[in-house]
């Protein structure tokens, strides 16, 4: 009996997406982006609505997620301190969907959250 070789190809689309969307904190910040007015939040918005987050990391997470057209940068250094914003893009907003549809799922087969329950949360507007 032969085995083919069924490791994923590296350049394989899934593989690709998923190392850059399941970097820690990545899905919560696209998250806090769609929570904001017009999907754009500060820099300093997201780090207060992420705790936790260092701000290096933060900056890194959205950096990488500029660099994939989910999110855009707009720096007014007309003010001081510089105000740097960040906006979900088109295929930002659209990930979004896939988010709740991973949410759906998981309430559907996995995970028994009550807050959730009604699949409309009202903290991640979801």
């Amino acid at each position: 009996m032969s085995f083919q070789n069924n490791t994923m190809d590296e350049c394989c689309t899934v593989n690709l997406t998923v190392r850059y969307l399941t970097k820690k904190w990545t899905l919560l910040i696209i998250l806090e982006l769609y929570k904001g007015d017009n999907y754009t939040r500060r820099f300093s918005e997201l780090k207060a609505s992420l705790p936790d987050i260092t701000p290096k990391i933060l900056s890194e997470r959205l950096q990488e997620l500029e660099a994939e057209n989910i999110v855009s940068k707009k720096i007014d250094a007309s003010i001081v301190p510089v105000k740097s914003e960040y906006t979900l893009t088109e295929s930002g907003v659209e990930l979004i969907g896939v988010i709740r549809d991973i949410k759906y799922w998981a309430l559907k087969w996995k995970i028994d959250n009550i807050p959730c329950g009604s699949q409309e949360c009202k903290l991640c507007k979801l």
